[in-house]
């Protein structure tokens, strides 16, 4: 099987807004797989007759962001001016894609741009630490910069003192995914989330594992549509 990805619409700043299709595969336990080229990963529910549609949303700049600062899950950090520009933009084009329902990690930057998002849509937040970004322990809160040439960002294996591999996000948001598509609350759900968690749920849909992962971060404040094909 292999995924598909085509663009259906523009985020405010210009960045595309994606959608990708992951098909599944029957399972002798009776739930399905999400495949795509890379194998199968995230099992799924085989009752569902429709396609969950997750509209992933990424935090509007953050003051560590603007800083260039490794955040990770430290919780604190606030949205700039711009970051709320942005996700007061993204909240707009969230509107007009119509969500049933409103997840975000429990992070304070995402939590701030879910608040637009809430405004435009009038759908409550539910937060989770289960969208969290990837966990990079003792280098939060360190320059970026100075991390880049000394540590192999690509090893799925890795993990900072402390902080969480590609693996363990991997695993976590494809645990998350299964458990929505279990019991969605609505066939369209918004995630308000962050730069590689998206990434590894991009990753969970299409069937790839954690060393596999999309090389490109969205850019904050920007939507894009995963719909899982169940």
């Amino acid at each position: 099987m292999s995924s598909s990805l085509t663009v259906v619409g523009r985020a405010t700043n210009g960045a595309a807004i994606h959608r990708e299709r992951a098909r599944s595969l029957p399972l002798d336990d009776g739930t399905r797989r999400a495949t795509g080229t890379g194998g199968t990963l995230a099992t799924l529910p085989a009752t569902m007759a429709r396609p969950l549609t997750l509209l992933l949303v990424r935090h509007g700049q953050s003051e560590w962001n603007a800083a260039g600062l490794m955040q990770g899950q430290t919780a604190h950090v606030p949205l700039t001016e711009l970051g709320h520009a942005q996700a007061a933009g993204a909240a707009r084009e969230l509107a007009e894609l119509r969500p049933g329902a409103l997840v975000s990690s429990d992070l304070r930057r995402a939590v701030q741009t879910a608040e637009h998002c809430a405004r435009a849509t009038g759908l409550p937040v539910t937060t989770t630490p289960a969208l969290r970004e990837q966990g990079y322990g003792v280098l939060e809160g360190r320059p970026s910069r100075e991390l880049w040439d000394v540590v192999d960002w690509t090893d799925p294996h890795w993990a900072a003192h402390g902080g969480e591999s590609l693996a363990e996000l991997h695993a976590r948001v494809g645990a998350y995914l299964a458990q929505l598509s279990a019991d969605p609350p609505a066939e369209v759900v918004a995630l308000v989330t962050h730069g590689d968690t998206i990434r590894a749920a991009q990753a969970v849909a299409a069937g790839l594992g954690p060393d596999a992962m999309p090389a490109v971060t969205p850019h904050n404040g920007t939507v894009t549509a995963l719909e899982l094909v169940l």
